[in-house]
């Protein structure tokens, strides 16, 4: 099975398994090789049209807390499932207005090698502040590569789609 097919069948079991009154919308499941991270968007408190930003912010602040403790049993539950069947951690966020938090989400190491010069941007932004630390820094500087290539990345993506449709309508060894 290509990893574009296994996507698709975690992306479905979620949309079987999860619960319908959960969110508005379909959620956003981001999968990688380590975990699978489901992020729905709850629906928007009751306001007066009149409210103010900071009655609003607190509002979806309230809204993300409640869901997260109301549910925590059946996202575990649903969490545990999804460990054994993919192989995988699951972490779980929601979004309310402008609002977006990430509940339990891993952290996990990347080796790499890099000279001196790229050693000396890293430790630029941790000298100015920027970063608490080199993993810090450099962990900034993928936000900030993700942040402004998101339309090059995901034309990379679909490209990548491509290959794998061409791989798998190939002759079979």
């Amino acid at each position: 099975m290509t990893q574009h097919s296994s996507d698709e069948v975690v992306r479905g079991w979620f949309a079987g398994r999860l619960p319908s009154d959960w969110f508005v919308a379909a959620p956003e499941i981001a999968i990688d090789r380590e975990e699978i991270t489901v992020v729905g968007e709850l629906a928007a408190p009751d306001l007066a049209a009149d409210a103010s930003d900071a009655e609003r912010k607190a509002a979806a602040a309230g809204r993300i807390k409640g869901f997260r403790e109301d549910t925590r049993g059946r996202r575990m539950d649903i969490a545990d499932e999804a460990e054994h069947r993919f192989g995988r951690k699951v972490a779980w966020g929601a979004v309310c207005g402008e609002r977006r938090e990430l509940f339990t989400n891993m952290s996990i190491p990347v080796m790499t090698r890099l000279r001196q010069r790229d050693r000396i941007v890293l430790d630029t932004l941790v000298e100015a502040g920027v970063a608490r630390s080199r993993s810090d820094a450099l962990a900034w500087c993928v936000r900030l590569v993700g942040k402004h290539s998101e339309e090059w990345l995901g034309q990379l993506r679909e490209a990548m789609r491509k290959v794998e449709e061409v791989r798998d309508a190939g002759p079979t060894s």
